[in-house]
C-alpha cells in the first residue's frame, strides 16, 4: 500500500498541512518520567529503591495529539480540562510554549490527570496515576460546548481524543461532530469503551483491535473481514481504521473495501504515544486534502518514527519524508 503514495504527493500534503488548523477535543494529561538507578532493596518492604537522576515532563492524551499537530507546523486549538493545580499550570505553559491556542483549556474543580512513570535502566518499575475520571459536571459540559463551538468555527479538521477521563460525554461528542459536519470538516475519532457508539458521522474511527472486539462482543478476523461493513453501519462512520500493533493497520471503507497498511517501523523502542501521533497525522492530512487511504499511509509512516523514540514524542514532517525514503530504499535493495 505505501507504493500507492508518491514522494511528491507526500511532500505536497505535508506542505499543505502547515497552513491548516486542527481542533482537538478530549482528555489532556501530563506525563512525568522519573529516571534513575536501582542499587538496593528497601529495608521497609521488598521493593527496589530508585535513586532519581532525571525528571522529565511530557504532554499526554489529547495534549500529545495537539503537540503532534503543532510539530507538523499546523495550527492547533485544544479543548480540554485541567485542574487548578501545579500540573494544570505546567500543562498550560507547555501548550503555550508550542504555540497552541490556550482559550479552550478550561480549569475545573478536579485534579489534572497526571501519570508518573518510574524507570530504572530503561525499564519501567511502576506507574501511578492521579486523576478523577468521572464525567465532568453539567456546568462544565456547558463551558466545554461553548469552547468546542469556537474551536470548530476556526478549524479545518476536528479530532475527538477519548481516554475515558470524562470530557467526551455524549452531548460534547454529538455537538462537535454536528458542528464539523455543518462546515464539511473531516472528523477523526480515537475512541474508548464508554461512548463507543456515540460517534455517528465521523470520517475516520480509529480503535485498536481489542477495543473494537470488546465493543462488538466478538472476535474480529482481519483475514476474513466480511462482517466489518455491518460494524461500520452500526457505528455510523465513513471509515474504520484498525490499529494492529506490529501488523500495521487496516482501513475499512463503508462499501466493504479493505486496505492493509503494513508497519514501517525499523526499530520499536517505546509504543507510548504512537496512537496519538497517528491521530494527529490523520487529521492534518485530511485537512490538507488527502484521501482517507493516503492519510492512513502517511500516519503509519509517522507512527513508525514515533515508536523509535522514548515516551510520547512528536514527529516532524522531515522525519516522515526520511522514513518514506528509507522504506522505499529498503524495498528496492
Amino acid at each position: 500500500m505505501p507504493e500507492s503514495l508518491s514522494r511528491g504527493r507526500l511532500a505536497d500534503l505535508l506542505d499543505a498541512a502547515a497552513s491548516r488548523r486542527v481542533a482537538v477535543v478530549g482528555d489532556a494529561m501530563l506525563d512525568v518520567y522519573l529516571r534513575g538507578d536501582v542499587e538496593r532493596i528497601s529495608p521497609e518492604a521488598p521493593v527496589p529503591v530508585v535513586r532519581v537522576r532525571e525528571r522529565k515532563l511530557a504532554l499526554g492524551g489529547a495534549a500529545n495529539v495537539a503537540q503532534n499537530v503543532a510539530a507538523l507546523g499546523a495550527g492547533c486549538e485544544l479543548v480540554a480540562t485541567v485542574g487548578g493545580d501545579t500540573a494544570g499550570g505546567t500543562l498550560r505553559a507547555m501548550l503555550g510554549a508550542m504555540g497552541a491556542d490556550p482559550r479552550g483549556l478550561l480549569e475545573v474543580a478536579r485534579p489534572t490527570t497526571t501519570k508518573t512513570r518510574v524507570l530504572a535502566r530503561a525499564q519501567q518499575v511502576v506507574r501511578f496515576d492521579e486523576e478523577d475520571d468521572s464525567d465532568i459536571t453539567d456546568g462544565d459540559v456547558t463551558r466545554v460546548l461553548d469552547a468546542v463551538a469556537a474551536a470548530v468555527a476556526d478549524a479545518d479538521a476536528v479530532v475527538l481524543e477519548d481516554y475515558n477521563k470524562g470530557v467526551l460525554v455524549a452531548p460534547v461528542i454529538r455537538r462537535a461532530i454536528a458542528a464539523a459536519r455543518d462546515r464539511g470538516l473531516p472528523v477523526v475519532v480515537d475512541p474508548k469503551y464508554r461512548n463507543f457508539f456515540c460517534y455517528q458521522g465521523a470520517t475516520v474511527f480509529k480503535p485498536n483491535r481489542r477495543e473494537l472486539e470488546s465493543a462488538l462482543g466478538a472476535a474480529v478476523d482481519i483475514e476474513h473481514p466480511e462482517a466489518l461493513p455491518e460494524a461500520l453501519r452500526r457505528l455510523g462512520v465513513e471509515h474504520l481504521l484498525l490499529t494492529l500493533g506490529e501488523r500495521g493497520m487496516a482501513l475499512f471503507d463503508a462499501d466493504g473495501e479493505v486496505h492493509r497498511v503494513p508497519t514501517t517501523a525499523r526499530e520499536v523502542y517505546d509504543v507510548v504515544g504512537a496512537g496519538d501521533t497517528v491521530t494527529a497525522y490523520l487529521a492534518a492530512m485530511l485537512a490538507a486534502g488527502a484521501s482517507a487511504r493516503e492519510a492512513a499511509v502517511i500516519a503509519n509512516f509517522a507512527a513508525g518514527v514515533e515508536v523509535g523514540k522514548l515516551g510520547a514524542a512528536t514527529v516532524a514532517p522531515e522525519e516522515v519524508l526520511a522514513a518514506f525514503d528509507s522504506f522505499h530504499a529498503s524495498a528496492a535493495a
